[in-house]
């Protein structure tokens, strides 16, 4: 496979290097034939700020649809196309068809690919659904763009359903794409250097419990946080503030998607799961609902990115779900729950009178996320080796009379080989240290689990926001299998 030399990616966007290196080496192929690709992610992810970028870096074409029926895109799309070609006469296509043909000739001036982005494509759907025929019709194997044009389409939007059904089962351009790229929010370490945190783990930890990954909270919310001391009132002016554009984005996350149709069942599901209830039974009766009624909207939330099953890292088919968006833990917890007193007194008194809350269930259950996240994907091979499932999990306790919750779980599944548990872990995203206690719950846990489902030594790792004791350090020191991980090796270390 030839490409042109690779472009370095812009200082203006920050992080995305997997991101930016994926569209780079699709762009610039040099094989013959044109190529199909699909970007998609939520909104304010930075999907058309990369592509603006690449199709400038590339001499490319871009073009985003609005929101409109009739044929006031397709003339748009002319006008863009004549501005990208430079000709002085006229240029209005009479369908999508020949639209469709003349992007796929672009590729046939010259001996380099050519860039095409079609940005905001569910919208060009809602008038010309039949568009995705037409494409795959232009880019059939014996076509004239698949012998003779290099142009690089790349088809972009943010209605996640509609964008992954592009390529879904009997879908027309099935087996057509090259490139499916998802671009998700940042992770928690990406999210520390975007906001300039990453000299200060544990406010960096904070604001990402908070605000999440997404890119463009930084300027929603006011930011950055400038220190320490700048925390609350960030919180206050940027979040709980109800002239902040972060105030109602718990909402417009779910109003936005066009899969919503019951939005008062959506958020009932979303409250449930922010203060507790993880199994779908629980949930069930949270909303006084029979559980399988609930089937069809949490598999939508899992297909939107808002919710993500879980299946327990010791017993399959027993999933929980939790919440892969901060801000929605945030508006359910507190915004939603006060927002007559925000928006009359202000949120100061909230935040204040409710950091029992925020530490338990904004802090505590974003600790653990990370944790796991720290497991499966900066943990040393040394010390794990290189663990395919880092999972919570439930298990039951005879001597105790009920179940004991597991924050992680590790382990290596391999084919052809049984699946071994490779290391147990607590987390602790308290402002107190983690002590002795947690290690002895960690033996006693190690305990309950058949030993043919475990490793030939089994980690036992404790994470701790607020460090460990000294009598805790001491233990560890003189035991192999015990690791301690602070809040500064999460977000730097290995």
């Amino acid at each position: 496979m030839k490409e042109l030399s690779v472009l370095d990616k812009p200082v203006e966007l920050v992080e995305r290097d997997v991101e930016w290196e994926n569209l780079v080496r699709f762009a610039t192929k040099l094989d013959a034939g044109a190529a199909l690709g699909l970007v998609y992610g939520r909104r304010r992810q930075g999907k058309t700020f990369m592509l603006e970028l690449l199709a400038e870096a590339t001499g490319g074409l871009m073009f985003t649809a609005s929101e409109q029926y009739g044929p006031g895109n397709l003339e748009a799309l002319s006008q863009a196309y004549r501005d990208f070609v430079q000709t002085g006469e006229p240029v209005r296509f009479a369908d999508w068809e020949e639209a469709i043909d003349a992007l796929m000739r672009l590729g046939e001036r010259g001996d380099k690919p050519v860039l095409v982005v079609l940005d905001e494509f569910p919208h060009l759907l809602l008038d010309q659904p039949a568009l995705p025929s037409l494409i795959q019709i232009a880019m059939s194997p014996r076509s004239r763009a698949m012998r003779q044009s290099r142009t690089r389409l790349i088809l972009c939007g943010s209605a996640l359903t509609t964008m992954r059904k592009l390529l879904g089962g009997s879908a027309p351009l099935r087996g057509r794409a090259t490139l499916e790229l998802a671009v998700a929010p940042l992770g928690y370490r990406e999210a520390a250097q975007f906001w300039g945190l990453a000299g200060n783990p544990d406010l960096a930890f904070r604001v990402n419990a908070l605000a999440g990954g997404t890119p463009a909270y930084l300027a929603m919310s006011d930011g950055p946080v400038k220190s320490e001391r700048d925390f609350v009132p960030w919180v206050l002016r940027g979040l709980l503030n109800p002239a902040s554009a972060m105030f109602r984005e718990g909402n417009i996350l779910l109003q936005e998607q066009p899969e919503v149709t019951d939005a008062a069942l959506y958020f009932s599901v979303l409250q449930a799961i922010a203060t507790g209830a993880a199994r779908r039974s629980e949930i069930a009766v949270r909303l006084g609902r029979p559980d399988s009624a609930l089937a069809h909207p949490l598999t939508v939330l899992e297909e939107i990115r808002l919710a993500e099953k879980v299946e327990d890292g010791l017993v399959e088919r027993r999933p929980i779900y939790r919440l892969t968006e901060p801000v929605i833990r945030l508006h359910h917890l507190l915004m939603r729950r006060h927002e007559p007193q925000l928006v009359a007194l202000g949120g100061r008194d909230v935040w204040l009178s409710h950091q029992d809350t925020v530490e338990a269930k904004i802090y505590g259950p974003h600790f653990e996320d990370i944790a796991r996240e720290w497991t499966l994907k900066y943990a040393p091979p040394d010390l794990l080796g290189w663990p395919n499932q880092v999972r919570p999990a439930v298990i039951a306790c005879m001597e105790h009379g009920h179940s004991h919750e597991i924050d992680v779980v590790a382990t290596i599944d391999v084919a052809y080989e049984p699946k071994r548990i490779v290391a147990l872990g607590e987390a602790k995203g308290t402002s107190s240290p983690v002590g002795v206690a947690e290690l002895i719950r960690l033996d006693h846990l190690r305990g309950l689990i058949p030993q043919d489902k475990l490793a030939s030594e089994v980690k036992l790792l404790l994470f701790g926001r607020a460090g460990f004791s000294v009598e805790l350090r001491k233990q560890a020191a003189a035991r192999s299998e015990v690791e301690l991980v602070d809040i500064s090796r999460l977000y730097a270390g290995a």
